[in-house]
């Protein structure tokens, strides 16, 4: 009768419970497994430590730590920078004395975290090379884990979850994190710790640059990522490494190191340098937080495709807004109409005929949103298409800017998608997570506007498995080539996730990106689909999706799997031990593309802000207006 009742859960706000009884369970998991999951050959591990001053209990207890490891074969490398500390010295030495495998050495000269970083990487003999801090933790089984999932994924660079842990010895703050996500990496510094590098990748990218220092990893972790390719970059979503919150660590407040910040605006503005990307990086918040803002020059063409059904009033205020805010140069919208009856409609379509670059589209079909969408991008020729719903009002100048700059900075990005907010100004949508209600659902729903919700997920572009069709610009070749909407199976629910995971599956990217935010009255035309009417059509589209996709939509790689997906999102954890399938799909199963459309080339001088469009100006490509009554006959056929 104890094992089928219901078993008590755990929070994030209740994170030190769920870690006590996490890590018997992650022990006892890596014993059970030993043999499973063979390790390639007996790899010499150099864990690198840079030393200055630290608390000598903290740093008795990182090397402890160390000792303690399963995996046996290891170096640890102490650098003294030049402390001055007769008795660290003495603990160092002592080290060195009752192990071999501890060696330490002692600067003459304090060069700081990179200089010092860099004399143990010199000396480092291993394979693999770990960076550690002197005065953090490492779980007892973490070297041999990260070694284990190096060899399952044929990794070059590996990366855990991690979290930190405080004088009481309290565990707190948990980084469940994300696989590997560069556009997020670009916002922020998520990998963090814990950090293993092959030797022979390290030697093409070189060690820490002292210029950098204060954000020095960051910097690091951004030139990997110019070297090593993202399938060989992995992250094992294991809680491995404490970081020690002490007084004057970034762990406690980032303001005790504010050269911090300007270290990474720098880091992150010479990294786009060397990729040729023009954009201009500030901080967030006044943290080690960064906003890159593109300063591309081109223009490519977008149509603009905006279904409705009557609801006149909040369909003109819809296209008043993209007129009013609009100043992009070289789009235009195309209204489809869904068989609209009322005299407003009439009197809204007479008016739209006098704007150069709208026209409408009249489908005289039952509401099969996949469809109406098809029929509206099939004679298309521009280079994005932008499904928006009618229900959604743009409030920025740059908001379709932004969206094309997303895919302009990296050419497998071909689904972008924005932030949207209920009128009372919290989240609607912050981009969408697999599995969650057995499908999909949305990310920080209603946290206020302002707010950046788990570890500052909503304030970073980053990519994501899906994003809603409220909002959504994907290139007109990709969605050509997965067949556009599913109009069979899905016609109203899930289609724009179901359309994001068929554009990943042929190897491209899906970005989420906040910096376009708008107001959404979700669902105002066509209803919610829980009511009696519309329960039938959206169970069988439910099934449908979980038949396709399967295990895709219980793996997501952007949402950690120690989040439970029945139950308030990014807080409610799973049971230690009740789920141990440990293993989700590995990002180098994705296909490797190239993009089918041309690459373009970027100088780095800043481009000129365009000035403000109005409603009478036309764009470079403005198609015939038309108004079609037959469907069948003038577009589908």
């Amino acid at each position: 009768m104890r094992e089928i009742l219901p078993q008590p859960g755990f929070t994030i706000a209740d994170y030190h419970s769920w870690a006590t009884a996490y890590f018997p369970v992650l022990r006892k998991y890596v014993d059970r497994t030993r043999d499973e999951s063979a390790i390639d050959g007996n790899p010499l591990v150099s864990v690198v430590c840079p030393v200055w001053n630290p608390d000598l209990t903290d740093f008795t207890a990182a090397i402890q730590s160390v000792l303690s490891q399963t995996w046996q074969n290891w170096e640890l490398i102490l650098v003294d920078d030049c402390s001055k500390n007769p008795e660290l010295r003495a603990v160092i030495e002592n080290f060195a004395k009752t192990d071999a495998r501890i060696k330490p050495i002692f600067q003459e000269k304090n060069g700081g975290i990179s200089i010092a970083t860099n004399a143990g990487l010199a000396a480092a003999k291993g394979e693999w090379i770990a960076f550690f801090d002197h005065d953090d933790l490492l779980a007892d089984v973490a070297v041999e884990y990260m070694l284990r999932e190096a060899t399952r994924s044929h990794a070059d660079l590996i990366y855990s979850d991690e979290d930190k842990i405080d004088a009481s010895g309290y565990y707190r703050e948990p980084a469940f994190k994300t696989d590997w996500n560069y556009r997020l990496l670009l916002g922020v510094n998520y990998v963090c710790h814990f950090v293993m590098i092959r030797q022979s990748a390290l030697q093409n990218i070189g060690g820490l640059n002292k210029e950098y220092d204060g954000a020095q990893d960051h910097d690091f972790l951004l030139r990997a990522s110019e070297h090593i390719p993202a399938e060989k970059i992995h992250h094992v979503p294991e809680i491995l490494y404490h970081w020690r919150i002490t007084a004057n660590s970034t762990a406690s407040d980032i303001g005790n190191k504010r050269y911090a910040i300007d270290a990474g605006i720098k880091a992150v503005s010479d990294h786009l340098v060397r990729r040729n990307l023009p954009a201009t990086v500030d901080s967030q918040l006044g943290m080690t937080l960064y906003t890159v803002n593109w300063d591309f020059n081109q223009s490519p063409s977008v149509t603009i495709i905006i279904p409705y059904k009557d609801e006149i009033a909040t369909t003109a205020r819809c296209l008043d807004a993209i007129q009013k805010y609009t100043r992009y140069p070289n789009y235009k919208v195309i209204l489809v109409n869904n068989w609209s009856i009322t005299k407003e409609a009439e009197a809204f379509a007479q008016a739209v005929d006098k704007i150069p670059n709208v026209e409408i589209l009249t489908i005289k079909e039952p509401f099969n949103y996949s469809r109406i969408n098809n029929l509206a991008a099939k004679d298309e020729t521009s280079d994005f298409l932008l499904f928006l719903n009618n229900d959604v009002f743009v409030e920025q100048e740059n908001w379709l800017e932004i969206l094309v700059n997303e895919a302009l900075a990296d050419p497998l990005v071909a689904i972008v998608g924005g932030k949207f907010v209920y009128p009372n100004q919290t989240v609607q949508h912050a981009g969408v997570l697999l599995g969650i209600g057995d499908v999909a659902g949305h990310a920080h729903v209603g946290i206020p506007r302002d707010e950046g919700g788990y570890a500052g997920r909503a304030y970073f572009p980053q990519e994501i498995s899906a994003v809603t069709a409220a909002g959504m610009l994907i290139r007109r070749p990709a969605f050509e080539l997965v067949g556009g909407f599913d109009e069979e199976h899905l016609k109203v629910a899930f289609n724009d996730i179901d359309l994001c995971l068929k554009v990943r599956d042929a190897g491209y990217k899906v970005v989420w990106t906040p910096d376009f935010c708008a107001e959404h009255h979700e669902s105002l035309s066509r209803g919610s689909d829980d009511r009696p009417s519309t329960e039938r059509r959206f169970f069988h589209e439910t099934q449908f999706m979980i038949e396709k996709w399967g295990n895709t939509l219980r793996t997501d790689p952007f949402y950690n799997p120690h989040f439970t997906l029945d139950r308030q999102v990014f807080f409610d954890l799973t049971i230690p031990g009740v789920d141990e399938t440990r293993y989700p799909p590995l990002a180098s199963t994705r296909k490797k593309m190239r993009p089918l459309w041309p690459i373009p080339t970027f100088t780095m001088a800043p481009k000129k802000t365009p000035e403000k469009r109005t409603a009478k100006t036309t764009t470079p490509k403005t198609r015939q207006k038309k108004s079609t009554t037959s469907s069948r006959t003038s577009k589908a056929d």
